[in-house]
């Protein structure tokens, strides 16, 4: 059998040259980054060096993974074909799907990580972010969302579960739903913190629900398949509101949407509850499709205001924080943290989560893998590196002014100006001042957890292109905005798939549970999910120390812990579907990933350090609470009993999350051993072939046979 990939001759020289010049301009890009020292560095070779490198990954070990690894078969009836139900399992078009997945998957971990992590330089910084992308991220997002493709959607766990045993798979399931409740209670943390006493914010993104439901009727009832023609209705109606936010702030509405960090717990608790249950074209498809226009413009044109502006980048490529651990931001050398604090940015396990969630139960052709899962994947990656210059090209004083903890700066100008000399940077009371009053806040001192720094680094590039110096306050502004739609469509989302899980689990006990067509069960189990990650974020947004800075040392381990999880997962099926020699492809960044994180994992359970073990920040707490002894920022005797409860739990699950992965990988091993010496295959959970009879344009690969005519169909 011949197809237009088998029979093509050479490639053309024109195709040659290309690639060519591509592959020379990346690589000029990554030798200025890597070998420039003591002389100014243009953010424009970060940009350039990630273009390059993303469009080299997509063109040749995308398609690679894909006709090789996967062998896709757009022969081959998916799920959404097969089980369409109309609610969760539903063909959707490849665009609004891509939409719906980059924005599922896009949350806190690419606008918070970086931030946080340019505390270590930007060197090493863009090093994982880009090269973690294209082999380990890129990778796992699209070999996972294949496997669950085959097997009717499962959720990670589940699959875990049938692929790898009753035991690595019981300790998969608890460890993949306890991972995801923390995972979804920081990024509504973060949504909550940009949003509080925000009203311009609040009232922007309430309105993009009544949007969203629009677009969904529009394009099921009243004009279905108009894809292009709801994009633009959806995308109007979203500038307006962002527009109109700004009235509203300017109005006596204002105080009606300027709310406290309590009430918008509940307010969270509740839309992810209706989120989860309602029809995924009602709110989810189409309201994560029109965040997505908001998500891509924004980095793209903060990618022109780089290439136009090219600012100079004020961090230093390798810091001393990274080599001696006592950063400010967090504490601990580069290695392990900086692969931990940028987890979504280059390796999630999270997106294993939508991945195995609401994606497979949507996607029209196999060949749709490689854009969907990969291609989201590098669109993450790039927001990342946008993220990352935005924190590089600030002042390191204002950086530090921003980023430390309050403990350290204290409250006024004058206290953090000293507090950052002590550190080595220079800002002076009367520059950090007038950097508040350029964005319109009334003090930018200790402004943790990355989402304030961002919006200062995006104003500064934004404002230098449109508007000058008298649109800051408008640009910062809409980049706090622009970052909490960003977090909130993988909160809704995440939620909707910790469902999944929940009923994939308790079906195995109770039948009915686990049919997602009942209506009690679908409503108990997103009850369940809501008030888990609910009761996490009410914690954090109420804890001394900041719930930022006390949970998300504990959310980028869990994220790489179940991105260990879900390449374990994808390794084993690899090997038992007879896929052996290709089954490296997922291996090494598996073992990459599980050295980093249970070394992290170790060091956050048992160093005697309080900056950096949970356990010895607890017991420094508790003995200075047995003393009646108050330590900042605590303020009472309450608050530090709040500090040792939090640390408490945040070390358990720590040491939990280890204990759970670790049974995960050595019984997926022993299943790998099994499987190579056994004679006959071991039973498979993929669904028997079904011929598709759906006509849609899928990818350049029409079956597996035809991709490889020497291969077999799986």
């Amino acid at each position: 059998m011949t197809t237009p990939d088998s029979t093509r001759s050479r490639p053309s020289w024109r195709t040659v040259l290309i690639w060519t010049a591509i592959s020379v301009a990346a690589a000029a890009a990554w030798g200025v980054i890597a070998l420039a020292r003591g002389e100014e560095v243009s953010a424009f070779w970060l940009v350039l060096a990630a273009l390059g490198s993303y469009a080299i990954g997509y063109r040749f070990y995308a398609r690679f993974i894909a006709v090789k690894v996967l062998r896709v078969d757009d022969t081959r009836a998916t799920p959404a074909e097969r089980l369409d139900d109309g609610v969760d399992f539903q063909p959707t078009d490849r665009r609004v799907l891509l939409g719906h997945h980059f924005a599922a998957v896009a949350g806190a971990g690419p606008l918070v990580g970086p931030v946080l992590a340019a505390q270590m330089g930007y060197l090493p910084s863009t090093m994982w972010i880009i090269i973690g992308a294209i082999f380990a991220g890129c990778v796992q997002d699209m070999v996972v969302l294949f496997i669950s493709m085959r097997r009717n959607g499962r959720s990670l766990g589940q699959l875990a579960r049938d692929e790898i045993g009753p035991i690595g798979g019981a300790a998969a399931l608890v460890g993949v739903f306890s991972i995801m409740i923390i995972l979804l209670a920081v990024l509504a943390l973060v949504v909550v913190n940009a949003l509080a006493a925000s009203p311009w914010g609040t009232f922007s993104i309430a309105m993009t629900i009544p949007i969203a439901l629009l677009m969904g009727f529009y394009m099921r009832t009243l004009r279905p398949g108009r894809v292009l023609e709801t994009s633009l209705i959806g995308v109007a109606l979203l500038v307006l509101a962002i527009v109109a936010g700004g009235w509203v702030q300017a109005s006596s509405w204002a105080d009606a949407f300027t709310l406290s960090p309590q009430t918008l717990v509940f307010c969270l608790v509740i839309y992810g509850f209706v989120a989860a249950v309602l029809p995924v074209w009602m709110l989810l498809a189409p309201r994560d499709y029109l965040s997505t226009f908001m998500k891509i413009g924004t980095i793209g044109l903060l990618a022109v205001g780089v290439l136009i502006v090219a600012p100079v980048l004020q961090t230093e490529a390798i810091t001393d924080f990274a080599l001696d651990g006592t950063g400010p931001v967090f504490s601990g050398k580069l290695f392990p943290f900086v692969f931990i604090t940028i987890a979504c940015g280059a390796l999630s396990g999270f997106h294993s989560l939508i991945a195995s969630g609401t994606t497979p139960k949507m996607i029209q052709k196999e060949s749709q893998v490689r854009m969907i899962g990969y291609g989201a994947m590098l669109m993450e990656s790039f927001v990342a590196v946008m993220a990352l210059i935005a924190a590089c090209i600030l002042d390191p004083g204002l950086y530090y002014a921003m980023n430390a903890p309050a403990g350290l700066l204290g409250t006024t100008v004058e206290s953090a100006s000293t507090a950052v000399a002590n550190l080595g940077f220079t800002i002076t009371p009367q520059d950090l001042q007038a950097a508040a009053d350029a964005v319109g806040e009334e003090s930018l001192v200790a402004r943790t957890g990355g989402a304030p720094t961002l919006a200062v680094g995006m104003s500064e590039i934004l404002s230098s292109v449109f508007g000058g110096d008298g649109l800051k306050a408008f640009w910062y502004h809409f980049a706090i905005m622009f970052e909490a739609l960003f977090i909130l469509t993988t909160v809704d989302a995440g939620t909707r798939v910790g469902r999944f899980m929940l009923q994939d689990t308790l079906g195995n006990v109770w039948k009915p549970l686990g049919r997602v067509s009942w209506k009690p069960g679908i409503w108990a189990t997103s009850a369940v999910v809501v008030l888990a990650w609910g009761y996490f974020l009410y914690a954090g947004v109420n804890d001394p120390l900041g719930g930022i800075n006390q949970l998300f040392p504990l959310f980028g381990i869990a994220n790489q812990l179940l991105a260990a999880i879900a390449l374990t997962v994808a390794t084993t099926v690899l090997v038992k579907s007879g896929r052996l020699k290709w089954a490296w492809v997922t291996a090494v960044p598996l073992a990459w990933v599980a050295v980093v994180t249970l070394t992290a994992s170790w060091q956050k359970v048992f160093s005697t350090d309080p900056r950096i073990g949970f356990f010895a920040q607890r017991e420094r707490y508790a003995d200075a609470l047995g003393q009646g002894e108050v330590l900042a920022p605590a303020k009472d005797l309450d608050q530090m009993r709040t500090v040792v409860t939090n640390s408490t739990v945040d070390g358990v699950l720590a040491a939990f999350f280890a204990i759970l992965v670790v049974i995960v990988i050595l019984n997926a091993a022993w299943v790998c051993w099994r499987a190579v010496r056994a004679t006959e295959p071991l039973p498979s959970t993929e669904a028997p072939y079904v011929e598709s009879r759906l006509l849609v344009s899928a990818g350049r690969f029409s079956s597996a046979k035809d991709a490889d005519p020497t291969e077999d169909r799986p």
